[in-house]
C-alpha cells in the first residue's frame, strides 16, 4: 500500500491507497508547532480507527509547501513505518513524466497536480487548485508545465477582508442569490464568489488565447465545488488530484 501526504499551508491531506483505490483519505489542520511525536499519535490513531495496518504500507510519498514540517514528518514516518518517505523535490523532477522548467520556483503540490492531470487526461490542460493560494498550472499535451498563475485563495481573501475591516462579518462562501447584494452577507458573497469566478474565467480565457488552443480545465481543492456552479469555464472537479499525483510519483520512482 502507498501512503501519500500533502502538507499545505492550511491543511495536511493524506491517504492510503491499495492499487487504484483510496482506502481512506484524511484531512487535519496544519500546525507548525507540533512535534514528530505528536503527529505520530495522530497518524497512529487514525490508522487504527480505520483498521489500516502500518505493516502493509510499503511506500510513502510526501509533498510539502511548509519547509519546517518536512523534518518532523520524515522522523515520524520512519519511526511509525520503518522507512523514510520519498520527498517530492527538485532533485526528482527530471524523472517525472512532466517537464518542470524552473524546479526551484514551483511548489511540490503543483508538480503533483500536473503529474496527475497529464497522466489522467492526456490533453493540454489547466489545473486550478483552490487552496490557501489559488493556483493555475498549465500543462502541454506533451507534459510540459508551461507556466503558473497565483492569486490569493478565496478563504485567504475573506480573512483579509474581515480581518482588516471593523464591520464586515465572516460569511459562508456560497453563491449568492444575486450579484446585487441586498445585505452585507450577500454583498460579500457576490464580491468574493462571483468575483473569483470572473478571475478564474479570465485567467483561463487569457491562457487559451495566448496558447491558441483550448484546454481541459480541472479544478481541485475544497472550494472548487463552490465555483463550479458560477464559473463558465470549469469542466471537471477532481478532489483527489494532488494525492493521485503523489501516488503516481511513488509508483514511477
Amino acid at each position: 500500500m502507498i501512503l501519500a501526504i500533502d502538507i499545505g499551508n492550511t491543511n495536511i491531506v493524506f491517504g492510503v491507497a491499495r492499487g487504484n483505490e483510496w482506502l481512506k483519505i484524511w484531512r487535519i489542520q496544519t500546525d507548525k508547532s507540533k512535534t514528530a511525536d505528536e503527529f505520530e499519535v495522530i497518524f497512529r490513531s487514525l490508522f487504527m480507527s480505520s483498521e489500516i495496518s502500518t505493516a502493509e504500507i510499503d511506500r510513502t510519498v510526501l509533498s510539502s509547501v511548509v519547509p519546517s514540517l518536512i523534518r518532523p514528518f520524515r522522523e515520524m514516518l520512519n519511526h511509525l513505518l520503518g522507512h523514510f518517505p520519498l520527498l517530492v523535490e527538485p532533485s526528482i523532477y527530471s524523472k517525472l513524466p512532466v517537464g518542470v522548467l524552473n524546479p526551484y520556483e514551483i511548489g511540490a503540490d503543483l508538480v503533483a497536480d500536473a503529474t496527475a492531470a497529464f497522466t489522467k487526461y492526456k490533453t493540454p490542460c489547466m489545473v486550478i487548485d483552490f487552496g490557501t493560494a489559488l493556483t493555475f498550472t498549465t500543462i502541454s499535451k506533451s507534459g510540459e508545465i508551461l507556466g503558473v498563475a497565483i492569486a490569493p485563495g478565496l478563504q485567504t481573501a475573506l480573512k483579509s477582508l474581515t480581518g482588516n475591516t471593523a464591520q464586515l462579518p465572516d460569511v459562508q462562501l456560497v453563491s449568492p442569490p444575486s450579484v446585487l447584494g441586498k445585505n452585507t452577507i450577500h454583498a460579500i458573497q457576490s464580491g468574493l464568489v462571483l468575483g473569483f469566478a470572473g478571475l478564474v474565467d479570465s485567467i483561463i480565457s487569457r491562457t487559451e488565447k495566448e496558447l491558441g488552443e483550448s484546454l481541459t480545465i480541472v479544478a481541485t481543492g475544497g472550494l472548487s465545488e463552490v465555483l463550479l456552479s458560477v464559473s463558465e469555464k470549469i469542466e471537471t472537479i477532481d478532489q483527489n488530484l494532488t494525492l493521485d499525483g503523489l501516488k503516481y510519483i511513488a509508483e514511477i520512482l
